[in-house]
């Protein structure tokens, strides 16, 4: 009888802990993919909060100028900021989650066994664009001295957010580039895009 109960004492230690070790591997999975696509959509969450402040500061115009007679003058500054950056990091995520007709419409028309090839030169070609890019970019909002009428805040505030785009799709490009260059001359199975259908918020 006592090594019964040792025996059914065991194996319900044994099944609660494997329940318990399953839970606790789930809950690992659901936050690394909430991780995962909090990675792949950050410009997306970012811009939408950019979004959101023009927004707003746009219908507070629009109400007050034609029912109270009277306008912020230092909204639209801030407003107009804040839709650059939306524009591009919009422009960088859709570059990141493959968004752009103009880019993925060369892919696109050749058979899938030469989409590596495509994407390799594609990629090379915006890697040298976006690159130029960046260093222009930055020159431009380094020596920049412009500030805005109304707030006299520095226009660097909103040229850091072209730099930045630049930045990411230089940074986006080149990991295509390595991707297809390992995927067509090494012949490794690897992935050519960031996230999977899922974590860019679309289904397959």
């Amino acid at each position: 009888m006592k090594e019964n109960a040792i025996e059914d004492y065991t194996d319900f230690y044994l099944k609660n802990l494997n329940k318990r070790n399953f839970v606790f591997e789930k809950e690992e999975d659901e936050m690394k993919d909430k991780w995962k696509k909090l990675f792949v959509n950050f410009e997306l969450y970012i811009g939408a909060m950019f979004l959101t402040v023009t927004t707003v500061l746009v219908i507070v115009n629009v109400f007050t100028r034609y029912f109270l007679n009277f306008t912020y003058h230092w909204s639209e500054e801030i407003a107009v900021g804040a839709f650059v950056w939306v524009i591009f990091l919009g422009f960088a995520n859709a570059y990141k989650t493959k968004g752009l007709i103009g880019v993925e419409v060369l892919t696109n028309l050749v058979p899938d066994k030469h989409q590596p090839l495509v994407v390799m030169l594609t990629s090379g070609v915006v890697t040298f664009l976006s690159g130029g890019m960046f260093y222009l970019s930055y020159l431009y909002f380094r020596n920049s001295t412009k500030i805005t009428a109304a707030l006299e805040f520095s226009y660097k505030y909103i040229y850091i957010a072209i730099v930045i785009s630049f930045a990411l799709i230089t940074i986006y490009s080149i990991y295509f580039f390595v991707q297809s260059i390992r995927k067509v001359f090494l012949k490794k199975d690897v992935s050519l895009e960031i996230g999977a259908p899922e974590d860019q918020g679309v289904d397959d």
